[in-house]
Parts: C-alpha cells; sequence; structure tokens
C-alpha cells in the first residue's frame, strides 16, 4: 500500500535509511539520522512536496520523495528525487511501484524538471531512473570521499512535459 508519510514512520525510515548511511555509498551522509531528526526532515519537506511510503502489513518497506533542487528562485519548478527501500524489499518490484506513484503525484503540480543524483556505481538506481525516462545529463568525477574512496556522483533528468 502507498499512502503519504506521516511523522509516526520516521523510526522505521531511520531504520531504512541508516543502513545507507552506515553500509553504502548511496547516501553521502556518514552519521545515523535520529529519529527527531528525521521528523524534522518530514515536516520540512512535506510543507511543499510529496512524501510517499510503501507499507506491507504496517511495515514500511520503501519511501520516496522529491524536495528542492536548489534554493534560487528560478528553480521553483525542478526537484529532486529520492527512493529508499529496506533491505527486505530490494528487488521485489517495490521500487518501481513506489516511484511510479511519486511520479504520477509529481505530475499533478507546477513541477517542470525532476532530477535524480546518484552516486556511481549504483546500477539498480540508475536502471530504475532510466526505466521512468530520465536521461544522464552529467557525471561528475570524485565528488564525494566516504569509506576512505571517492565517489563519482550523477546526475539524471526527467522533463515532464
Amino acid at each position: 500500500m502507498i499512502r503519504d508519510v506521516t511523522l509516526a514512520d520516521a523510526a522505521a525510515i531511520c531504520e531504512i535509511y541508516n543502513h545507507y548511511v552506515t553500509d553504502t555509498i548511496v547516501t553521502f551522509e556518514e552519521t545515523p539520522v535520529s529519529v527527531d531528526q528525521m521528523q524534522n526532515r518530514i515536516t520540512s519537506a512535506t510543507a511543499s512536496y510529496p512524501w510517499l511510503v510503501f507499507a506491507q502489513d504496517d511495515r514500511v518497506m520503501g519511501y520516496a520523495y522529491v524536495g528542492e533542487f536548489r534554493n534560487r528562485s528560478a528553480y521553483r519548478h525542478t526537484v529532486e528525487c529520492t527512493i529508499y527501500l529496506h533491505a527486505d524489499a530490494v528487488g521485489k518490484g517495490i521500487g518501481k511501484v513506489l516511484f511510479s506513484a511519486l511520479l504520477d503525484r509529481v505530475r499533478q503540480t507546477s513541477i517542470h524538471t525532476v532530477v535524480g543524483c546518484i552516486s556511481l556505481p549504483n546500477d539498480p538506481s540508475v536502471r530504475l531512473h532510466e526505466q521512468f525516462g530520465f536521461e544522464q545529463v552529467a557525471h561528475f568525477k570524485e565528488t564525494g570521499y566516504k569509506f576512505d574512496q571517492w565517489i563519482d556522483v550523477g546526475y539524471w533528468q526527467l522533463l515532464l512535459v
């Protein structure tokens, strides 16, 4: 079931997200996020943008949202998308269903462009974005440093016209 996020989802979202923080290069955050911090992020993000969760038997298995791409006013019709899945949900089609629902919701707004920022390598995320028509528009080499290694970042873009 896909639904809007609530503050009560913060602990489950932290469980999902903090795995990526501590064990992967998917996010450039290096310190786990507390439930209070996540609740603040949810409150801030949902004031202007959609944030969806995929729940199965009342368990959050993934979440996806869009947020501000840049804070200058001319960027107001562009957002950055984010999706994270629980380790138990990877490879089961949940990401595709959740991402589709998010993009459907974004299409109901005045958003013109959706940007995906992907740390590389990350073939599953690249495939997911490209399944929905995103095209790679940039590749920045050695942009982040985590786990004693330099990490590249790619940008994928979808025009909602």
